[in-house]
């Protein structure tokens, strides 16, 4: 019988989805938070959807993992929560950009912002327009 090759072209899902296939995957997840213009926003999930594979936890484990090397700051929750143990380095990156935010009212622990996700959340412009 042939050998089973270690990955399919398509860069296919392994039964194992840790170690062997995550670089690649992570790989496109931090090109995709890349393109995120500065002063918009792309959910865990909306990156999950516009590479068509894995879904929030998985893009969250390696914005985790791997983050530090893009606008880490641009891959953010669906509720607009900042990044926990990261708020403040956020909050920065966001005042600079010009990111819109919420404020917290008054009630709210630690009085942090949040980000207005109706306002901020970017869904890839003209290029998710062909995107299939």
């Amino acid at each position: 019988m042939g050998r089973m090759s270690e990955e399919s072209p398509e860069g296919g899902r392994f039964e194992d989805e840790g170690a062997r296939a995550l670089p690649e995957y992570a790989e496109r997840v931090l090109d995709v938070a890349e393109l995120i213009p500065p002063g918009r926003v792309m959910t865990y999930g909306d990156v999950a959807e516009w590479l068509e594979e894995g879904g929030p936890r998985q893009v969250g484990r390696v914005m985790a993992l791997y983050g530090g090397a893009v606008p880490w700051w641009r891959v953010v929750r669906a509720d607009g929560v900042l990044l926990p143990g990261h708020e403040q380095r956020a909050l920065g990156h966001y005042r600079a950009e010009g990111t819109p935010l919420k404020q917290a009212s008054r009630a709210a622990e630690g009085h942090l912002p949040r980000i207005d996700m109706r306002r901020a959340r970017w869904d890839g412009g003209e290029r998710a327009e062909g995107h299939t």
